[in-house]
C-alpha cells in the first residue's frame, strides 16, 4: 500500500513539473509567431494609404486579417506599438524609432526600408531659392523633432543656404551645429504639423513628405528636396520580439512584391522615392 502511495506521489509531482515546464515554454516562446490576425497603428498619411491600398490586399490573399487603429500622432503610436496594443507600424524612419527608444526606453526595431515620400523646401512667397539673398533676415520654419530637425538642417545645407561644423552627424544635425548662415536665416522650429497653417507667415519652409501629402500640398511645388539618406527611409517597425515572425516576414515581402511594384508603377505621380534595387528588377 505504501508503495501504492509513493508511486503516485511520484507521479503527481512528474505531472506538476510537464505542467509548470510546459507553462515555462509558452511564456518564453515567440507570441503570436504564426498568428493570422494583426493589428497596425493608423495615421491620416501617404504610408497608411499605401499600406491599404496596395500591401495589404497581397496580406490578406495570404489569409491575413487586418485592423488598423488611429493615433493622433507619432509617439502615441509607438507606445501602443511598444506596449504590445499593436503588431506593427509603417510612419516612422529608422532615426525617429531610435530616438523613440533612447527617450522612452523602447525596443521597436525596423524591418525594411518602405517607399517614402522625401521632405522639401516650400514657400507661399516664392517659386526659387534666389530671392532668399535679397531678403533682410529670411525667415525659415522647420520641424521640431530631433530627427526631422536634423533633415531639415541637411536639406538648408545641401542648397548651399548653411554649413555645417566638419563632422556634424546628419542624422543629429541641430541650430547648434550651424557653422556658417551667409544669409542670416532666422530659423523657427514648430511642430511639422503646424507649418503648412503658418506658411505665409515665413519666406520659406521645410516640410516633410507625410505632412505635405496631409496638407494637400503638390509635391512637385518643392523648390528643393531632400537627398533621402539611409536613416530617413520610412520603415516597417515592429517590437524585437517580433522581428522573426512569419507575420513579420510576410508583410516585409509584401512591400518587395511585384503586386506593390505594379501598383507604384501607375500610382507613383513623383510622390514617392523608391530607392534603387527595391525590387530586385
Amino acid at each position: 500500500m505504501k508503495k501504492t502511495i509513493f508511486a503516485k506521489s511520484l507521479i503527481a509531482v512528474a505531472a506538476l513539473a510537464s505542467a509548470l515546464f510546459t507553462g515555462c515554454q509558452k511564456k518564453d516562446a515567440p507570441e503570436g509567431n504564426n498568428k493570422k490576425e494583426l493589428t497596425y497603428s493608423r495615421s491620416a498619411g501617404p504610408y497608411s494609404v499605401l499600406f491599404e491600398e496596395a500591401v495589404q490586399p497581397i496580406l490578406e490573399a495570404k489569409g491575413y486579417s487586418i485592423k488598423g487603429f488611429d493615433y493622433s500622432n507619432l509617439s502615441l503610436a509607438d507606445d501602443a506599438l511598444n506596449g504590445g496594443d499593436v503588431d506593427f507600424n509603417v510612419e516612422q524612419h529608422s532615426a525617429y524609432a531610435s530616438s523613440w527608444n533612447k527617450g522612452n526606453g523602447g525596443d521597436l526595431t525596423v524591418l525594411t526600408p518602405i517607399p517614402t515620400v522625401p521632405a522639401g523646401l516650400f514657400s507661399a512667397k516664392y517659386k526659387a531659392l534666389e530671392p532668399v539673398s535679397g531678403l533682410e533676415n529670411p525667415k525659415v520654419a522647420v520641424p521640431n523633432d530631433p530627427s526631422n530637425t536634423a533633415r531639415a538642417y541637411a536639406l538648408l545645407q545641401k542648397i548651399g543656404w548653411i554649413t555645417l561644423k566638419d563632422g556634424t552627424d546628419l542624422s543629429l544635425a541641430t541650430n547648434a551645429d550651424i557653422a556658417e548662415n551667409p544669409y542670416n536665416i532666422e530659423f523657427t522650429e514648430m511642430s511639422s504639423a503646424n507649418i503648412p497653417l503658418v506658411l505665409d507667415d515665413f519666406d520659406y519652409a521645410v516640410i516633410t513628405g507625410s505632412i505635405v501629402y496631409n496638407a494637400g500640398i503638390d509635391p512637385s511645388s518643392a523648390i528643393a528636396q531632400e537627398t533621402v539618406l539611409p536613416h530617413l527611409l520610412l520603415q516597417l517597425t515592429v517590437k524585437e520580439a517580433n522581428k522573426d515572425s512569419q507575420w513579420a516576414k510576410d508583410i516585409v515581402a509584401a512591400y518587395h512584391s511585384k503586386e506593390l511594384k505594379e501598383y507604384l508603377d501607375k500610382n507613383n505621380n513623383g510622390l514617392w522615392y523608391i530607392p534603387e534595387g527595391y525590387f530586385n528588377d
